[in-house]
Formats: structure tokens, sequence, C-alpha cells
């Protein structure tokens, strides 16, 4: 005897629908330029600075952030160690987190920043003030493509970062790092 799980369960196998071919998605030309980029984060609060080479940016940094006290990166010798095991009222005293990010996105000034490279997964968000270094050769138009250069499959933590956060639901007053970083700058190289 069948019970009524299994019947309704036989009934939904036996009127699946036949599988479809995913749509070809178009290639959704843009322009993937600097200034594109730079433009548009401009607009949202964020900032391009150029390096001459990535060996400029610790001194970059140090011209930018000359009050930082309290400064945690993987690209160079910095004045804290973070880990995926520090405690976030560490992490809550960081003036800048300076890391490294795999490709931005010119249409929304946005880039990807994989749990990988973010020390701490809450570290981006806690630190004071965000500088994230690009490579100028890793930009995409749009953001189906840069979906398109996600990992495939399970690839852990990640997240978009476009300008400062930010807020303005409070009487609709615009109020900059209510909710993470106070400036976000973009170290290009």
């Amino acid at each position: 005897m069948s019970s009524a799980r299994d019947r309704i369960l036989a009934a939904v196998r036996a009127n699946k629908p036949a599988e479809m071919p995913l749509p070809t998605v178009p290639d959704f030309w843009g322009d993937d330029s600097l200034e594109r980029f730079g433009t548009v984060l401009a607009s949202i609060g964020g900032e391009v600075v150029r390096l001459a080479s990535l060996a400029d940016l610790p001194a970059t940094v140090h011209k930018l952030w000359p009050e930082a006290r309290l400064i945690a990166s993987p690209l160079f010798p910095s004045t804290l160690t973070i880990d995926q095991h520090t405690p976030t009222d560490v992490l809550a005293d960081v003036d800048l987190a300076v890391l490294s990010v795999e490709f931005g996105v010119a249409e929304n000034g946005a880039v990807w920043l994989p749990e990988a490279n973010m020390l701490h997964r809450a570290l981006p968000t806690v630190t004071q003030h965000l500088a994230l270094v690009l490579d100028h050769r890793h930009l995409v138009a749009t953001m189906h493509q840069a979906y398109a250069r996600l990992p495939a499959g399970p690839g852990g933590y990640g997240m978009f970062v476009a300008g400062p956060s930010k807020t303005a639901d409070i009487e609709q007053s615009l109020v900059i790092g209510a909710h993470g970083a106070r400036s976000l700058v973009v170290l290009v190289y």
C-alpha cells in the first residue's frame, strides 16, 4: 500500500517537463576602459588612484593615509597581522585594509573580492578605510562578463564591492560609512 506522500511524488515525477537547453546569452559588449570604471566609481563615492607599478604600493598607501595606525594587508609589510581567526573586536580597530581584487566591472564601478584575498571574511566591511588593488588588464565592461569570470560551482564566499558603505534610509539623508568602510580607493597598476 502506498502512502499519500508516495502517490504525490509519483504524480510529480510523471508530470515532469522535458529538459530544455539553456538559452544562449548574448555577449553584452560595453566600455571596459579604466576611464569608464573611474567615472562610475567616482559617481558612487569611490576613487581610482593610478600606480606606476605595484612596487609603488607601500609608498602610495602611506601618502594617501598618513594617519592610519593599524593597517592590514597581505601585499606589503603592515602594522597588523590578520587571519581568519582574528577576533572581530581587533578587526573593529583597523584603520585601513589593503587587499587585492580579481577584476573590476566598468559599468558599475564594482570589483570582485574573493574570500581568499580578504585575510578575514569581516575585514572589508569593518575596516574604517578600504583600498583595493586592481590590475588594469583585469577590467570587464559588464556584470554579464563579470559573472562569466567567476569560478564555476561552489567557489566559496566573495563579494562585489562598489564604493564606500552608504545609506539614505534615515530621513533621506546620505550617510557615508554607515554599514562598513567610510572610504574606498581602488589602486590601479
